[in-house]
């Protein structure tokens, strides 16, 4: 895939880039609006471009002031429908060098954008920067940051390393396009793409993370676009391994999404394939405790509802 049209040039080397910040939506018009306004607010000295990909649904752009050096626009997604194409479209769309992504239904901290920036062009031979993150999840906020500016490839192999998540975001343009390449179309209902694009980046370079820090704000809630999808999610997880073979020199992380598929499995009622995939998982490594969970749910003395919304109340996850 080739962009389609070319970013906005000769931007003065004393001005900071310009930035694309890409919202996929579908008909979750109360949260976009939170999302767009946390664009607009950014304390950013650059130009900032708010991009919405309407993924199906309702396709109105919220009605908001926007203020200078800031714009809106939305546009349909003319390739396949999901998350992964729809960020897809917004990249090549994009009017500027420096693309952001952001979910509907989160939102950015004031300074994330200015604290990011600054650190990627700082960092010539950088091309992706995250960041931590706060969860929201009822009435609870828990903030969740990394220790360290940067994040290997051997990292997340062992661990998805969920701080990194897809509505931290910031890369260069030319990467994404370039030896990263765009989000995976292929990923079976999108589960996990943002995990593989991380996977791809950190192939290349480290990835770059603002530590200590969170700058963008993770809402959790019953409509969250995976909750309860557990086919979807065991046919992206095994995807995921068979497309990157790495994972077998790393047992740990190869251990935690076999526990994943395994616990899937018992959340979707398939007792025997869950039982299967458990033993693969403690083949691997005996102290992952998905396998465990995905054993308890599958003789029906945990409900898997209940547990995964008691980690979500910590910040957690299956």
């Amino acid at each position: 895939m080739q962009p389609m049209r070319s970013a906005t040039a000769n931007t003065p080397a004393s001005q900071p880039p310009g930035v694309t910040a890409i919202i996929p939506s579908r008909g979750r018009q109360d949260f976009l609006e939170r999302a767009v306004r946390s664009v607009a607010s950014q304390r950013y000295a650059g130009e900032v471009e708010c991009l919405v990909v309407f993924d199906g649904g309702e396709c109105a752009l919220p009605s908001i002031e926007l203020p200078a050096r800031r714009t809106l626009r939305g546009i349909g997604n003319d390739r396949r429908q999901g998350a992964a194409p729809a960020r897809n479209a917004g990249a090549l769309a994009a009017s500027f060098r420096v693309l952001a992504f952001l979910d509907d239904d989160d939102e950015w901290l004031p300074d994330k954008l200015d604290k990011q920036v600054r650190m990627l062009t700082a960092a010539p031979a950088g091309s992706v920067v995250c960041s931590g993150i706060e969860v929201v999840h009822g009435d609870r906020v828990v903030s969740r940051v990394l220790d360290k500016q940067e994040v290997t490839f051997r990292d997340l192999l062992l661990s998805r390393i969920p701080e990194l998540h897809t509505s931290t975001f910031v890369v260069k343009r030319s990467d994404f396009f370039g030896g990263i390449g765009p989000f995976d179309e292929d990923t079976p209902g999108s589960f996990a793409e943002d995990y593989d694009w991380l996977l791809r980046a950190a192939r290349k370079k480290p990835v770059l993370t603002v530590a200590g820090e969170p700058l963008a704000r993770i809402h959790w809630h019953g409509s969250s676009f995976f909750v309860g999808r557990w086919k979807t999610m065991i046919a992206g997880l095994q995807y995921l391994i068979g497309k990157h073979p790495d994972f077998r020199l790393e047992p740990r992380g190869l251990a935690r999404i076999y526990g994943q598929v395994a616990f899937a499995y018992a959340a979707a009622g398939s007792g025997p394939l869950s039982r299967s995939w458990a033993r693969q998982t403690l083949r691997h490594d005996w102290r992952q405790p998905r396998a465990y969970l995905a054993l308890l749910v599958g003789a029906g003395l945990l409900s898997p509802e209940t547990l995964v919304g008691t980690l979500n109340r910590f910040g957690r996850g299956i």
